[in-house]
């Protein structure tokens, strides 16, 4: 195999090896709440504490322009073998609930390192053809996101932490793939010094805020959707008890098929381009969560799963478009930086709505309250639209 046609390869499974870090509390959160004594409501916390985790990590890396000042598969291992370190310690006998919130806000400001830096390491090989590479990146995080639910569910005889092992395991090896077998690629262009203001500099071009801002609306909906799958499968096995539901593996399966969705839109933004794509990826999700109350408690259990499925697919399908579009759009000295920052914004965004929904939630609004998620698509769908660039959108 060539090199260049090594290095794609490597960089997905490096990226789906370490993103399994991301869920891997979620996963084990019911077998933690029960040895701490700890609330259902739990759940939203810890995920939080991820993502809060992660936009500290990237709005440094950021402002310190560590993606692109340093080599990004160096940086990549450094994370990953840190990541790994911290979320290994849930693991540790006698925890307790503060200390896990901290040990997951710790995984999520390394996992900075390696999410943003991937995709910044995919740019750097791919030029031409960019969206279909970052489809394949990102359906590698949704892959390891899902991953946890799909170990937890094996692994269903064994202690929970030995799912925590094996994510740690696989960050681990994923960060050593990463900086073996992946060097800095032909695109890269180092930036020769450290400048404080320049992480906002790329927010100045007309294109690339009309992107980061549809990115903004569709993370509203992405995190919060992959957080309460859960508990949207748990609280229709609550009204339909005569319902037998593996939740972890039909979990998995559910988030998992946005993998496929990401590969699929990469490949179809060659046709159609990266813009119109993302678009209607937007839109079609948008959809799903107006239409949600009509579905997620349906009796027939064949519509109920089948649109979870539709959903994942469209929550996901637009994320490597945005990133695609910020990553052309971006000055290629901070193209790093650029992304990295995008990225912190969004995972900002995610809180508000994982927290709002948490909020909210209730066993009366179960069939609606997912509605409120339809608020960032089409806040972000506006601003395509309203922005400058709006006649471009369906073309390149």
């Amino acid at each position: 195999m060539k090199s260049s046609n090594r290095i794609l390869p490597v960089i997905v499974i490096s990226q789906f090896f370490c993103t399994s870090l991301w869920f891997a509390g979620n996963a084990v959160i019911t077998d933690i709440a029960r040895q701490l004594h700890l609330e259902p409501a739990y759940l939203a916390y810890l995920a939080s504490a991820v993502q809060a985790g992660f936009i500290l990590g990237t709005l440094i890396f950021a402002i310190l322009s560590i993606a692109d000042r340093f080599s990004p598969s160096l940086v990549f291992l450094v994370c990953a073998v840190i990541a790994a370190v911290f979320n290994l310690g849930v693991s540790i006998q006698g925890i307790n609930s503060h200390a896990l919130l901290l040990l997951r806000f710790m995984t999520g400001f390394f996992l900075a390192g390696i999410y943003p830096v991937g995709m910044k390491i995919a740019s750097d090989h791919y030029q031409q053809g960019l969206g279909k590479s970052l489809g394949y990146l990102v359906g590698a995080l949704v892959l390891g996101t899902a991953f946890p639910h799909l170990l937890k569910s094996l692994m269903a005889a064994l202690p929970w932490r030995y799912v925590v092992f094996s994510t740690s395991a696989l960050s681990v090896l994923g960060g050593l793939a990463m900086f073996l077998m992946v060097p800095d690629g032909p695109y890269r262009k180092a930036a020769q010094k450290l400048n404080l203001k320049g992480f906002l500099q790329s927010f100045r071009d007309n294109k690339f805020r009309a992107a980061a801002f549809g990115y903004f609306g569709h993370m509203w909906e992405l995190y919060a959707f992959w957080v309460f799958v859960p508990v949207m499968l748990t609280a229709y096995k609550s009204h339909h008890p005569n319902t037998d539901i593996n939740v972890p593996l039909l979990s998995f399966l559910i988030i998992v098929t946005g993998s496929a969705s990401c590969v699929f839109s990469g490949l179809i933004s060659r046709s159609f381009g990266a813009k119109k794509t993302a678009v209607v990826a937007l839109a079609v999700s948008c959809l799903c969560c107006l239409i949600s109350p009509l579905l997620l408690l349906n009796d027939s259990l064949i519509a109920f799963i089948g649109f979870l499925f539709i959903w994942s697919m469209a929550v996901i399908a637009d994320s490597p478009m945005f990133s695609t579009l910020v990553a052309q759009y971006a000055p290629a000295q901070s193209k790093g930086t650029a992304l990295t920052i995008v990225n912190c914004i969004g995972f900002s965004i995610t809180i508000i709505s994982i927290q709002l929904i948490n909020a909210l939630r209730n066993d009366d609004n179960d069939q609606y309250i997912y509605m409120l998620l339809a608020v960032g698509p089409v806040l972000g769908l506006l601003t395509l639209f309203k922005s400058k660039n709006a006649p471009s959108i369906f073309g390149e």
